[in-house]
């Protein structure tokens, strides 16, 4: 079973939305777990990454001060804290589990992806 991606939806520039990603299989116990989106038209790209102790985090130069990056590893589930949203930020979310503990930034770092959540931001 794919990890889980919800909360997606259409919200207004310079709103919120928080996104959540449940790991049933909870293959993401002792990994480290990221986000990445694909805007219209465009390739996948990372967003933010963390550890599997969850200390360590990584945010894109795009989204550093506006998004946070968390789990909770007891509910075996990831979250995207999305504030000040612009229409850069549209796109379809996915989240996806590391191989062991990588949270790099690179897609090939990460064995398996969520089916994905559109998120649209209107002007």
């Amino acid at each position: 079973v794919q990890p889980q991606a919800s909360g997606g939806g259409l919200e207004q520039a310079g709103g919120s939305l928080r996104l959540a990603c449940v790991d049933s299989r909870r293959t993401s116990s002792n990994n480290g777990m990221g986000w990445f989106r694909q805007p219209p038209g465009k390739e996948r790209e990372f967003v933010a990454s963390i550890s599997w102790r969850g200390g360590d985090t990584r945010y894109a130069e795009s989204v550093k001060g506006r998004f946070t990056i968390s789990r909770d590893k007891a509910k075996n589930t990831l979250y995207l804290q999305m504030n000040s949203l612009t229409p850069e930020d549209t796109g379809v979310y996915y989240c996806a589990v590391g191989r062991g503990a990588s949270y790099a930034t690179t897609p090939g770092s990460y064995q398996y992806w969520g089916q994905g959540t559109q998120v649209t931001v209107s002007s």
